[in-house]
């Protein structure tokens, strides 16, 4: 089981999007949902209206389950998306690891992307952590020493795990000075992983153009900003100077990630980040 919710876990929107991206390309069928009314404060998440053939419908914010059968694999897939509820969190928990034990999951997989202080130039760092020694070793997770606020993502992780569900979370990194554009880039770094997990090819052509236009568009944006434009050419080189593997065993990955709070930055970080946002919002076709 694939499970990936929206909002505060989901920095550039990278974990649903991958969610939504693998639950398509297998044209999963929808089996279930876990109703809003209990979970949601809807003056927070409020439902749409739409017009269809003339008739307003109104959406509400439903965690959705799907499922479909994997080519040349004796196990189906059910993917299960959402948004992330603002009550009752502990029993909404409950509710997934019903799921899980009903659909007769066998391993389950939780997907997140936080907010960096990494370049948007270079590779994607995807790190989390699984129960599963071997498939461990298969994805080559980063293990994360962060500690602080969680979302729902990791209380599902921890409500899994305590009721004897073999898990894994993965987690992809997005830039924080572009934190308000959706990253492409972030997903397909989580497809690929997914791939892994799955053992089944995915194609991933759609996801990769839009990773490269994303990564240039967001060059030229950078590009006319000078102070903007220092600040990546530093991460750039942090990057490359970097060995992660050091940087990891010597505990200081929460420096890197630190929830979807923005990453520190600068001496100004709050500062810097709302200048590019400025700049995106002024420029709404770039990025």
């Amino acid at each position: 089981m694939l499970a990936a919710f929206e909002g505060w876990s989901d920095a550039g929107g990278a974990a649903s999007t991958a969610a939504r991206y693998v639950r398509d390309h297998f044209g999963a069928s929808e089996i279930g949902t876990i109703e809003a009314e209990d979970f949601f404060d809807f003056t927070v998440a409020r439902p749409f209206v739409r017009l269809v053939d003339g008739q307003r419908i109104i959406e509400w914010p439903a965690t959705t389950v799907h499922v479909a059968r994997l080519p040349d694999s004796t196990h189906d897939l059910v993917v299960l998306i959402g948004h992330e509820p603002q009550l009752r969190w502990r029993t909404f928990a409950d509710h997934v690891v019903s799921v899980a034990q009903k659909v007769g999951a066998r391993h389950v997989v939780t997907l997140g992307a936080l907010l960096a202080d990494v370049p948007h130039t270079r590779p994607v760092q995807v790190f989390g952590t699984t129960d599963n020694h071997e498939l461990s070793d298969r994805l080559g997770l980063m293990p994360s020493t962060y500690e602080g606020p969680t979302g729902i993502v990791g209380v599902l992780g921890a409500r899994l795990r305590e009721s004897g569900l073999s898990t894994a979370s993965i987690w992809a990194s997005v830039p924080a000075y572009v934190s308000s554009a959706p990253s492409p880039k972030a997903a397909l770094a989580l497809v690929e992983k997914i791939s892994v997990v799955l053992g089944v090819p995915l194609p991933r052509t759609d996801l990769e153009i839009a990773s490269e236009v994303y990564e240039r568009e967001i060059s030229d944006l950078v590009a006319e900003d000078e102070r903007t434009a220092e600040f990546v050419e530093d991460l750039e080189e942090d990057f490359d100077a970097r060995e992660l593997e050091d940087d990891l065993d010597s505990g200081n990955m929460e420096d890197m990630f630190r929830g979807n709070e923005t990453a520190s930055i600068s001496d100004n970080p709050g500062e810097l980040v709302a200048e590019v946002e400025d700049f995106l919002r002024r420029h709404p076709g770039r990025g």
